[in-house]
């Protein structure tokens, strides 16, 4: 697999080039900013791409929406110091397949980097992501319950802990979300969560 790792912090880029080129069958290339991504994308299109968020010249977030409008192939999930829910909604509609703070552990972010190339969306658990109320985004085709339950999958709450919430049976939470994803015609929880952020307001 062939990554890209963007930060203005050359020791950073170091470091993690060297932990994430021990994987077997990996490679890394840098870049110092957003733009100089950009450049380095247009040389060779890397697989996956870890990009910090402020950074001089072109901003992690900037820089996400350039490189998937032009590459949209290419997966990029964040990765910061920065747990502000602004940040990650930010990075999440620009098109940021997954948000990690710096402060994952090395097998923490190598376990996610396989989970996103297999189509996953991650989010470290240091990253608040319930701090956006479940009524910031409704969606008329659902019912209120409905847009609830969708709001609790977008945190990445598994099906038990939505029905302890709700006071509901996971019967019912696992009902709905089969009803969510047949109404908004998609495929599986992951879309969901992608699809709830992607609209999400703010």
């Amino acid at each position: 697999m062939k990554l890209l790792i963007v930060d203005d912090d050359g020791l950073i880029r170091d470091s993690l080039k060297l932990m994430l080129e021990t994987t077997d069958g990996w490679t890394a290339r840098t870049a110092a900013d957003g733009e100089d991504a950009f450049v380095k994308c247009r040389e060779e299109l890397p697989d996956i791409i870890l990009m910090d968020i402020r950074m001089p010249v072109c901003d992690g977030v900037e820089a996400t929406r350039k490189i998937k409008e032009a590459f949209p192939e290419v997966k990029i999930v964040m990765l910061t110091t920065f747990t502000d829910d602004g940040y990650i909604t930010s990075a999440i509609n620009a098109g940021a397949e997954g948000y990690l703070l710096k402060s994952t552990p090395a097998d923490g972010i190598i376990e996610r980097i396989r989970a996103v190339e297999k189509g996953a969306m991650v989010f470290d658990k240091g990253v608040n992501l319930s701090a956006k109320k479940p009524e910031a985004v409704i969606f008329d085709i659902l019912t209120e319950r409905e847009n609830e339950v969708l709001a609790l999958v977008a945190t990445g709450l598994s099906n038990g802990e939505i029905a302890a919430k709700l006071f509901l049976s996971p019967g019912t939470v696992r009902n709905a979300v089969s009803v969510i994803l047949e109404k908004l015609e998609l495929r599986d929880r992951t879309q969901l969560a992608v699809y709830y952020w992607r609209n999400s307001v703010g």
